[in-house]
Order: C-alpha cells, then sequence, then structure tokens
C-alpha cells in the first residue's frame, strides 16, 4: 500500500511539473507577438515635437504608412515636454497598443513606460534617438549619426577651402577661427555628432589650421538643450561680444542641426555679418529643413546634411510590421547602439551632405521638395 501511494504521488507531481513546464513555456511563447496580433493593430507612434518641421513629416509619413498596410495608428506630438510624452506612452498602453514607436525627447526618462510595455509584451521600436538606460527596447532605426558628424565636419573643411570635395588636401592654409556647437545633452545622437565631427576636426585644430578662439571646445560646454534655436542664438551673441571685439572675425562654425543655424546666423547678422565686406563664415547644417535649404540657395547657411526621412519612416515600418507578424527584422548593426543596458540591434541608413551646387539632384529630383517650395 505505501508503494503504491508513493508511485501515485510522484506520477502526480510528474503531471503537476509537466504542466507547469508547459505553461512556462506557454509563457515564454505569449511573449513574442504571433501573425494574428498584426490584423489592424493598434500601434503608438510618439513624436517630440510640432515645432520642428522635420517631425511633422516623420510622424505623418509613419501614419499613412502604417494605415496602409493596415494598422490603427496613435500619433502624438508632446511639444517637448517629458511629462507629456510619458502621459502619452502610457495612454497608449491602456488603449492596448500592440507595438510602440518612440522618438524620445529626452532619452532617459522612458525607464518605467518601458517596462510597463514589456510586462504588456508590447514590442517598442526606438525612431531616430536611442532610448537609454532600458532593456526592453526591441529594435532602433536611425541614420548612421557618427556619419553625420563626419560630413558635417568634411563639408566646413571644404568651406573654408581645407579640403576639396573629392577628398584632397585644399589650397588654404588657414589658421580659421571656428567656433563649435552640440546638440542637446540628453539626445544620445548629439554626441556621435559631436563625436563623428571631433574625429574630422581635432587634428586640425591640434595643428592650429583651426583655432576654436572661445576656447569652448567640451561637449557639455557646447551642447544645446532641447535643439533650442533661441538659446544657440544667445550663445553665438555671447560669443561675439566675449570673443570677436577688436577686428577678429568668425570663419566658421559647425551646427549640428538647420534650426540652431538659423539662430546662429541671425546673431551673426546682429553683429555685421552677411555683407559685401564682411560675408558670413561657413555654416554647417542638419535635416535639410526648408528655410535653411533656402537660406543655402541664397549663399547663407553653407550645408545641411540630408536624413531622408521617407526612407527613416519606411524602414521603421517595415521593422513594425515584421515584428507584429512574429518575424525578425533586418537590422545591419549589432554594435555600436549600447544604451547602458543593452546593445540595441540597428537599422542604419545613409545620410548626404548638400550644399547649393547640389540641392537641384538630392532634394529636388528625388521628390523631397518641389521648385515651387523652394522659391
Amino acid at each position: 500500500m505505501k508503494l503504491g501511494r508513493l508511485t501515485t504521488a510522484v506520477t502526480a507531481l510528474a503531471l503537476t511539473m509537466a504542466a507547469a513546464a508547459c505553461g512556462s513555456a506557454e509563457k515564454d511563447i505569449d511573449k513574442k507577438p504571433q501573425a494574428g496580433d498584426a490584423k489592424g493593430a493598434l500601434i503608438g507612434v510618439t513624436m517630440p515635437t510640432k515645432s520642428s518641421e522635420r517631425w511633422i513629416s516623420d510622424g505623418n509619413n509613419v501614419k499613412s504608412s502604417l494605415e496602409k498596410l493596415g494598422y490603427k495608428v496613435d500619433l502624438q506630438y508632446a511639444e517637448n515636454d517629458i511629462p507629456t510624452q510619458v502621459s502619452q506612452i502610457e495612454n497608449q498602453i491602456t488603449k492596448g497598443a500592440k507595438l510602440l514607436i518612440v522618438a524620445s525627447i529626452d532619452g532617459t526618462t522612458l525607464t518605467t513606460q518601458l517596462q510597463q510595455a514589456a510586462d504588456s509584451k508590447i514590442p517598442v521600436i526606438a525612431y531616430d534617438r536611442l532610448i537609454r538606460n532600458s532593456p526592453n527596447v526591441d529594435y532602433y532605426a536611425t541614420f548612421d549619426n557618427f556619419k553625420v558628424g563626419v560630413q558635417q565636419a568634411t563639408s566646413l573643411l571644404v568651406g573654408l577651402k581645407l579640403k576639396n570635395a573629392d577628398g584632397s588636401e585644399g589650397k588654404a592654409k588657414g589658421p580659421f577661427n571656428v567656433e563649435l556647437f552640440a546638440g542637446s545633452p540628453d539626445d544620445n545622437n548629439a554626441t556621435f555628432f559631436f563625436n563623428g565631427a571631433m574625429s574630422v576636426l581635432k587634428p586640425y585644430i591640434d595643428k592650429g589650421t583651426i583655432v576654436v578662439k572661445s576656447g569652448q571646445k567640451d561637449f557639455k560646454t557646447i551642447a544645446i538643450l532641447r535643439w533650442d534655436p533661441a538659446t544657440a542664438q544667445k550663445r553665438m551673441e555671447d560669443l561675439l561680444t566675449k570673443t570677436y571685439r577688436g577686428g577678429a572675425k568668425v570663419d566658421g562654425v559647425l551646427s549640428p542641426y538647420d534650426g540652431l543655424s538659423i539662430g546662429i546666423l541671425s546673431a551673426l547678422k546682429s553683429n555685421g555679418y552677411g555683407t559685401g565686406s564682411q560675408p558670413y563664415p561657413i555654416v554647417t547644417g542638419q535635416d535639410a529643413e526648408l528655410a535653411s535649404v533656402k537660406s543655402i540657395n541664397a549663399g547663407e547657411q553653407y550645408s545641411t546634411i540630408f536624413k531622408d526621412t521617407r526612407q527613416l519612416a519606411a524602414e521603421t515600418v517595415k521593422m513594425a510590421d515584421t515584428v507584429l507578424k512574429g518575424g525578425k527584422p533586418a537590422v545591419n548593426n549589432t554594435k555600436d547602439y549600447d544604451n547602458g543596458k543593452k546593445v540595441v540591434p540597428s537599422q542604419l541608413l545613409q545620410p548626404v551632405i548638400v550644399e547649393k551646387s547640389n540641392v537641384k539632384s538630392v532634394l529636388l529630383d528625388s521628390g523631397y521638395y518641389t521648385q515651387a517650395q523652394l522659391g
């Protein structure tokens, strides 16, 4: 009798363990989106602000492309207010979103919300800006941001005639006075832009061919919080007042974003630049925003870096569609984008330098802008 009871107990225990193991396996499977999750699924899309035309374009492109595939889309803009973006993401989770696409305002402030998403088995794609300090970022879609910085610095050197467009050494010898600006310190991309640019400029600075007359070269000093044009304009005005009295002139400005470039050029204009006797310095930019492309055509801003947001939206939508159908999306970088908790699998697109001579071939011929828009 005792042996029979023991056998019965062991059998029951084995069945219980098997059932538990089966349940565990089912839970693991449940964590992955199934093909059935895709049909008519709600996707939450959050963008930083409508104050920059590029984010409006990004949001519209992502939304329309997802809707063409049959998804429902909740598109939100947070106007660069972190609590608003936090609330928007929480609301999307509550509404039953099956996937989140997030272009973060501050890449370090969404840890709790991403954990909520993970607890609800909602995949997260970081859009253009890497979300930091969370293991719950599944994929990242962006441009080669280090290369963006390299291209900005290269276009600055070409504008100063220290380099030729083909990469050979230019005829100019310098020294040239150049001031440096960087992007928002809470945006992970800003450090990539800065490091890429400095990898090109540092040898020229070390040789004295380029002189940062203000002495302000470290990222923290030159960073512009929230990429704010008014802050950049004020900093440029301060540099001109404190550093360029007595006849010294600014020959170049490394600007990482078109919005900052417009503010910088405004400060320069107020201080007598932009005339025949004192032309504008070589000023770089990024995003090929319409106002800056017009400025380039007018001979004010020298260059911008074009990142075709139509392509970025298309890659992100393809990634989301693949994930929701239970697949594994294509990525081309699995080593460079460490968010502090994990290396996030990333799909990187290629940026392009635009200056006056190739505005037509890059921006008009591709249909990104029309001639009517450029005037």
